[in-house]
């Protein structure tokens, strides 16, 4: 009996049904027997190794005694088992593999593509690199002389095969002959055939045919049987092969063009310039925080700001570009795609979508800086980052908010476990939230990548290891694939993170490299201190249990996800009901961040008021601020006031230059305080002059006399006890002029000024220049006007002075006033022929003295 089926021995449950019945029917009793061809089986090298199908049923094991197993001859130590072995003797394996779990299939899937790869490659060799026909290869693969598992593949020699069989009491096969085609011979291989109930070998004669009592032949020769068998077995292997290999180029079509495709150029992508403009260009760039960091333990890392130039757009929507490390990538390797397909296959609400895999190559321009580089392209979201999230202090986030984006969090790292996927990378800069506040995991399965392409990942930053379980820590090469268990203490983390809105263990004050090498190297443990008032206290609690020391104590994501709906009581929120809660919370924030930013714009306006009215009377003020023309008037009820330091050269000359800015800074400031108290306006300061007029730009009929003049004395009698910070000893004399009507207006639009003009400003300016140290000079028209007043001004007669300009006229000088009881002080005595403009050398300090004489060589000798 022919069995061309899935063998017993490797899980084969046709034929277990078929040998237990016929060991139920009597059938093997030596009558038949039952002949197999396993085209795998020999990967498994007959020997010591026990078969657990045989050692588990002993019906089964009966049964198998009418049985002899054709297969192809490996030599002991070329089965699939003892090549994995030695590769991991040779640690080209990984030391914690587990052999046993190793499909037999391995061995005939290695042979088949190798010897198939093989062909292809000198098929293509021989047509100069272009592509070839199936023919073509399969004249290479005919030819092709190559090393396999069990001896050389190709070539129009059969191999070996052996014929096993067992003893009939034990689980385990033995070789008992060996079959050459090639010489057609059959040899014996040290093991008698073992017959059921230790009978007979059948005889030759073909009448026995039917006959159940006698043990018979077939009538066929065995040699012919076999090669029938090996056509049989290696049409199909052909056949498997070419679909094997026209399966890979439709795949490989698929990936770079159509609309499945995963192969991206810059004809694909539309990318956004750094400086805010669109072309089909990129410029270099990294996943940079969105917003300024307030939790600054954590230096700023990825996150997908709109303006970065790793945003582009695909078929329409935002895309974000995330770069492998370094920049000579010439190709996408085909590992790389395969296990870039087996991500994009991943669909969750809370897990990013990948895109496809972007290489530029031959780009022009800005995207010249992208030449070389691969990156992985994903769904771009306009909130950026958790981290991002968490930062911005204007978004105000209650419990409901918090655990709406842990729940989304759980929810993607549970489907990620249950398609076998480990994050590794899991983090907050690493969790990104969409325009509807869903979050979802990103970054899941760049291990992966990175070790399909080849690439070595670079080392990692203190920053970025806060979120790392201390066993990965402890071993860089478990760290860079990840585990299950990791990803939930790294959930741990980032729970610490939304509940206290801080950094990762940011309340012990330790810098990133302290905590890391505390989290490696315990005792004591270290982990973040979370209050027990920032949380429910079953929060906490599971936060606990997810970063426990020991892997195996923490709970699974499935574990994790039931837990955490309880913290709620048992109350369900659906999307809708989560997102009118988020927008209507965020709506409350807006608005509460409105009135506080209209607030802060009032009080800033206030003060730019404040400070424009300090420069230009405020009716001018307005009516720069509203765009209206600032007419020129004529005021001839006004007093104009000046004055100036006497001696002011002098003193500037002994004095160095931020003393004399002190000087000028704290007299104004005691006119200014003095200005205050009348009704005046002070026009400006030029140096040591100081001028201010009264009657404008308000009108105040014949009052304008009276203020100046009452303004006046109480500056006059204030720089009586005014003295300079660096030179107390020297007198500050100041001289006083005033006059009449000008015309006031505003000159000038980029820096406007409000300017009197008139010939009366030049005669009080001259009045000033003309007077005497501690008086104020006043002329005729002026007094008129403070007599009419009658309110007791005290002036006396100066005489004849020889005004510029103006010609000789009769002044005054203004010495009190009735009720004006504050002391004046005394004018100097000025000898016949004395300057009224100087300082007499006798109140000069003398190292103030010496320093003006070598200012001023000559001048004092």
């Amino acid at each position: 009996v022919i069995m061309v089926m899935h063998s017993v021995l490797l899980g084969g449950e046709e034929q277990r049904y078929l040998l237990e019945a016929a060991e139920e029917l009597g059938l093997t009793d030596g009558s038949l027997v039952f002949l197999p061809f396993d085209t795998v089986h020999y990967a498994l090298s007959p020997g010591p190794e026990a078969l657990a199908a045989l050692a588990n049923s002993s019906q089964l094991r009966r049964a198998h005694d009418a049985v002899l197993t054709l297969t192809r001859h490996c030599p002991s130590e070329g089965s699939v088992l003892d090549s994995l072995r030695r590769a991991q003797e040779r640690r080209e394996l990984p030391s914690d593999l587990n052999l046993q779990q190793v499909s037999p299939l391995f061995g005939t899937i290695y042979d088949a593509v190798f010897l198939l790869a093989r062909g292809v490659a000198e098929a293509r060799a021989a047509a100069g690199g272009r592509w070839v026909s199936g023919a073509a290869v399969a004249r290479h693969v005919w030819d092709a002389q190559v090393p396999g598992f069990c001896g050389d593949l190709g070539g129009d020699e059969e191999p070996p095969f052996v014929l096993l069989d067992t003893d009939a009491v034990g689980d385990r096969l033995f070789a008992t002959y060996m079959l050459d085609p090639t010489r057609g011979s059959l040899l014996s291989a040290g093991t008698p055939m073992h017959f059921p109930r230790g009978g007979s070998a059948p005889g030759p004669d073909p009448s026995c045919w039917f006959d159940p009592n006698n043990i018979c032949g077939g009538g066929l020769e065995p040699g012919l049987v076999f090669l029938g068998f090996l056509l049989v077995v290696g049409m199909g292997l052909a056949g498997a092969f070419l679909a094997h290999y026209v399966r890979h180029q439709l795949l490989h079509i698929q990936m770079v063009s159509g609309p499945n495709k995963i192969i991206l150029t810059v004809d694909d992508i539309t990318f956004l310039h750094p400086h805010g403009g669109t072309s089909r260009k990129v410029a270099q760039g990294s996943r940079s925080s969105l917003a300024a960091r307030s939790m600054s333990d954590v230096r700023s890392g990825p996150s997908q700001p709109t303006d970065s130039p790793n945003v582009g757009v695909y078929e329409g929507d935002r895309v974000w570009l995330k770069k492998f490390p370094g920049d000579q990538h010439i190709a996408i390797r085909p590992a790389t795609k395969t296990a870039f397909s087996k991500l994009q296959e991943l669909r969750h609400e809370n897990v990013a979508l990948y895109l496809g895999l972007f290489l530029a190559q031959g780009a022009e321009g800005p995207a010249a800086l992208w030449e070389g580089n691969l990156a992985v392209v994903s769904e771009h979201c306009t909130r950026g980052s958790l981290q991002d999230l968490l930062a911005q202090r204007e978004i105000k986030l209650d419990w409901m908010f918090k655990s709406s984006l842990l729940l989304d969090l759980i929810k993607g790292i549970r489907y990620l476990h249950h398609r076998g996927v480990a994050h590794g990378r899991l983090k907050s800069r690493n969790c990104i939230v969409d325009g509807r506040f869903v979050l979802k995991i990103t970054d899941h399965g760049h291990g992966r990548l990175l070790e399909a392409q080849k690439v070595l990942p670079e080392p990692p930053r203190a920053e970025d290891q806060l979120w790392t379980a201390p066993e990965l820590l402890r071993d860089p090469a478990l760290e860079r694939r990840g585990t299950l268990a990791g990803d939930v203490f790294s959930l741990a983390i980032i729970m610490q993170e939304v509940v206290c809105r801080s950094a990762p263990y940011a309340m012990l004050e330790l810098t990133p490299e302290e905590v890391v090498q505390r989290v490696r190297s315990p005792p004591p443990l270290c982990r973040p201190l979370v209050s027990m008032d920032q949380a429910p206290v079953e929060c906490i609690h599971l936060m606990k249990q997810c970063w426990a020391e020991q892997p195996e104590l923490r709970p699974s994501m499935d574990h994790t996800f039931d837990l955490f709906k309880n913290i709620n009581k048992g109350r369900k929120t659906n999307i809708i009901d989560s997102m009118l809660r988020m927008l209507e919370q965020y709506s409350s924030n807006l608005e509460d961040l409105i009135r506080e930013r209209t607030e802060e714009l009032e009080l800033e306006k206030q003060k730019t008021d404040r400070l424009l009215t300090q420069m230009l009377p405020p009716s001018v003020a307005e009516a720069l601020k509203t765009g209206t023309p600032v007419e020129p008037e004529y005021f001839e009820q006004v007093t104009l006031y000046f004055s100036d330091i006497v001696g002011f050269t002098t003193i500037s000359a002994m004095s160095e230059p931020i003393e004399v800015v002190d000087l000028l800074n704290d007299l104004y400031t005691l006119f200014d305080a003095i200005i205050g108290s009348h009704d005046v306006y002070k026009v400006e300061t030029i140096g040591d002059a100081y001028m201010v007029a009264s009657g404008l730009p308000q009108r105040n009929g014949q009052r304008h006399a009276a203020e100046i003049a009452n303004m006046s004395l109480d500056i006059l009698s204030a720089v009586g006890t005014f003295r300079m910070r660096h030179m107390p000893e020297v007198p500050v004399r100041i001289r006083i002029g005033l006059h009449g009507p000008c015309v006031a207006g505003v000159v000038g639009l980029t820096m406007p000024r409000y300017c009197l003009f008139g010939d009366t400003v030049n005669t009080a300016s001259r009045m000033e220049s003309t007077g005497l140290p501690y008086r104020i000079h006043v002329n005729l028209s002026t007094v008129g006007i403070l007599r009419a007043l009658d309110s007791g001004y005290q002036v006396e007669l100066r005489g004849r002075t020889e005004l510029k300009g103006k010609g000789a006229e009769d002044t005054f000088w203004l010495v009190g006033r009735r009720g004006f009881n504050k002391p004046i002080p005394k004018p100097p005595d000025l000898q016949p022929g004395s300057s009224n403009h100087g300082i007499s050398l006798q109140e000069i300090p003398p190292e103030r003295r010496r320093k003006l004489e070598k200012a001023r060589p000559g001048q004092f000798s």
